[in-house]
């Protein structure tokens, strides 16, 4: 395969492209949300007389005025409710909305609902979350029948082999881990419309998951799913805080109310309140021979999700099943447990819990390697799994030569070579399960010029998606890329996909668009009935003046199983290594990035630059959770940081001065060519390779992130004050 433009690309670089924000619809209303400024509150009462009589204010909305009972929505637990319901359970959940004629109307006319209210104790720290005399994030009949629905323990997830408490080990590594809350920081804020449309509705968002949208919105309506359309436009940014519901159901049932379509669209603000990643607290036991082998792993994770469950569940479950990485492990027990805070809810971040986990296990070899003697590289090595390998025993085995990958990635960092003082280089890897169940629809419609359109539910985040797509069709049907057009984004046009996530969609849709090709060729072949005629030729002679398309069906499924611990087995695996070269000011405590490289087992790269752009762009967020990235909440639940002025992601100034992003290929995946998913491996492993780095740069060892100049100068003065 080549690499093809970017289909949309220039649309997305010239500002041509047309966001949510930018559709306009006759008659638009406009929506701005009120809330509280506090992590938790009692409501007593709102006053919305006098934002009712402002000016072009047609209706204020509070949770009185919606269906009762409130309805609730949620990936996975209908838990959270269209409005807050008595009491706010994170900072920034909205009390009322108000729709006006103009979006200036409804800010004006926001700031005149009066709320009275009593600010609460709450939870926002893991200590506070298991604490039994803490307050309920939840009420708990939305967990009726759950024994742990009187706590504020959402889920414990247990995973392991072996027996843990006969291992032995020469040398027991014992450290416990933290990692922040981080936002996602898409540039396009959340946006949303709906409109109501034949005793039904259409929703515009930029979700990930159209299909499970509409879905969502359809039961919180009670409306069939064929009278609800969601259409969704390229994001400008998602990277998982758009796969679920956040506001869609609320403006369907606004346009709903009114009759009229209405916008919401949030500020960056506002989006920071909505999503984050995970953070937690992971406590890991790890035993070695003297000869570097693992002998056991012993891993307690707590994570603070928030006062929803949204995804995290099962964010925890798959980064948790395999949080002993990619290693050979005789003896496993994996306890992790989901806690609900009173804290902007968490969801799927790209990675999907992986950098949390691997910023433990992998800082647990390095330490080993240090304290025993080991090449950090040699220890990775001597461990990790060959290919067919069953590193958890009884599941799908490794599905490359992950080694080396390692191995390219320590060449590509000079491992080994000489350093200037105050350097360090690091090395890490990460393993991530890919999709686990699924299903992916295609048709592909085949013209009378031989030109083809291909109808997939794959969202284009901007990994490229319609440009893959594409690529596959014209492979499959020998026609020019420029001969064929993929429409996606549209429940009333394109057929069923589950979701945009997981790295599947080179995989599942891929497969599903070859599929469908391969049906075309099976119909082509009839028709030419052992005649030997060009693509063109044939066309012509089937269909004449009359004209006509042929239509092919494709699709792939994965079942889900009940007895899989994760509802069935990876279809395969993200792996990746990472290795950075650091330089750092020991008086000032700041890191220069001077080299960083990824390397990823990608199976076979359809499109390699975007393969690369991808990696690049996974390595800078990884940059940002490693270095800069963390939500600050104070005692009041407040998250203090909010916006880009107070809360720093990598600008072009942060950038290492040099990257390097390569892949392995040895066609071994479960994709058209053997491909297997990509763009989510190069933020995995980021945070333990530069930490390792800035450790062999300075001798301090730190395991909180983010690994801020101050964190580093403080770490530095303590070692200096010790001796």
């Amino acid at each position: 395969m080549t690499s093809k433009r970017r289909v949309g690309g220039a649309a997305r670089v010239t500002g041509g492209q047309r966001f949510v924000a930018d559709i306009g619809l006759d008659g638009m209303l406009h929506v701005k949300l009120v809330h509280l400024d506090c992590g938790r509150a009692r409501i007593a009462s709102i006053d919305s007389s006098e934002a009712a009589a402002a000016c072009g204010v047609l209706r204020v909305v509070t949770a009185a005025e919606l269906p009762q009972p409130m309805p609730r929505y949620g990936p996975v637990h209908d838990d959270r409710p269209v409005l807050a319901v008595g009491e706010t359970r994170y900072h920034g959940q909205p009390v009322a909305a108000v729709v006006a004629e103009s979006k200036d109307e409804a800010e004006e006319a926001a700031a005149l609902v009066r709320v009275e209210y009593e600010e609460l104790p709450g939870v926002f720290t893991v200590e506070a979350a298991l604490d039994p005399a803490s307050p309920l994030v939840q009420e708990p009949d939305l967990r009726p029948g759950d024994p742990l629905n009187k706590t504020n323990l959402l889920r414990e997830l247990r995973f392991g082999w072996g027996d843990i408490e006969a291992a032995t080990a020469d040398l027991v590594v014992d450290n416990t881990y933290t990692f922040p809350m981080v936002t996602h920081f898409a540039i396009e804020p959340h946006a949303f419309m709906a409109a109501p449309k034949d005793a039904g509705v259409i929703v515009w968002t930029p979700t990930q998951n159209p299909f499970q949208m509409q879905r969502i919105i359809a039961r919180v309506l009670g409306l069939p799913v064929a009278k609800v359309r969601v259409i969704a436009p390229d994001p400008g940014g998602a990277f998982g805080g758009k796969q679920h519901p956040k506001y869609e159901p609320l403006v369907a049932i606004l346009a709903l109310m009114t009759g009229r379509p209405v916008r919401l669209v949030l500020s960056l603000e506002e989006t920071f309140q909505e999503v984050r990643r995970t953070s937690c607290r992971i406590h890991a036991r790890t035993g070695f021979r003297s000869d570097g082998a693992i002998t056991f792993q012993d891993i307690a994770g707590d994570f603070l999700i928030g006062a929803y469950a949204d995804i995290a569940e099962r964010v925890i479950a798959k980064s948790s099943y395999l949080a002993c990485g990619p290693y050979r492990v005789p003896h496993a027990r994996i306890v992790s447990r989901a806690l609900l805070s009173h804290t902007t809810p968490s969801t799927a971040f790209r990675g999907f819990g992986t950098p949390q986990v691997s910023w433990a296990h992998e800082s647990q070899l390095d330490e080993a390697a240090r304290r025993l003697g080991i090449d950090r590289v040699e220890i990775r090595l001597h461990n990790i799994a060959r290919r067919g390998e069953a590193f958890v025993p009884g599941d799908a085995p490794a599905d490359g030569e992950w080694a080396v990958a390692v191995r390219k990635a320590a060449a590509a960092i000079g491992w080994g070579s000489p350093l200037g003082e105050g350097r360090g280089r690091g090395l890490a890897v990460a393993i991530k399960a890919s999709a686990t169940t699924g299903a992916s629809y295609a048709i592909v419609r085949l013209h009378w010029d031989g030109s083809a359109t291909v109808l997939a539910g794959t969202s284009d985040m901007g990994q490229g998606a319609r440009t893959v797509l594409a690529q596959i069709c014209a492979d499959e049907l020998g026609i020019p890329f420029e001969s064929t057009h993929v429409v996606s984004g549209d429940t009333a046009t394109v057929p069923f996909d589950l979701q945009t996530s997981a790295s599947r969609s080179t995989v599942f849709m891929g497969q599903a668009v070859a599929h469908a090709c391969q049906d075309i060729k099976a119909q082509l072949k009839e028709m030419a009935a052992g005649r030997d005629l060009k693509l063109a030729e044939l066309l012509r002679a089937r269909f004449g003046e009359v004209r006509g398309e042929v239509i092919g069906v494709g699709s792939m499924r994965s079942e889900h199983d009940p007895a899989h611990p994760l509802g069935g087995r990876p279809s395969f695996y993200e792996f990746t290594c990472t290795a950075s070269e650091v330089e750092v000011d020991q008086e000032t405590g700041e890191i220069l990035l001077r080299k960083h490289v990824t390397v990823a087992d990608v199976g076979k790269a359809i499109n390699p630059q975007h393969v690369q752009m991808q990696d690049e762009g996974a390595a800078v967020m990884g940059l940002g959770h490693t270095l800069m990235e963390q939500l600050i909440v104070d005692e009041g639940g407040r998250i203090r940081n909010l916006g880009a002025l107070d809360y720093r992601i990598p600008t072009t100034k942060d950038l290492p001065l040099e990257m390097v992003s390569l892949t392995v290929e040895n066609a071994d995946g479960p994709g058209p060519g053997g491909s297997k998913g990509a763009g989510e491996g190069g933020l995995m492993a980021t945070a333990p390779a530069v930490a390792a780095a800035v450790t062999e740069a300075t001798g301090v060892v730190i395991r909180d992130l983010p690994l801020t100049p101050e964190r580093v100068w403080r770490a530095i003065q303590e070692r200096r004050a010790g001796g």
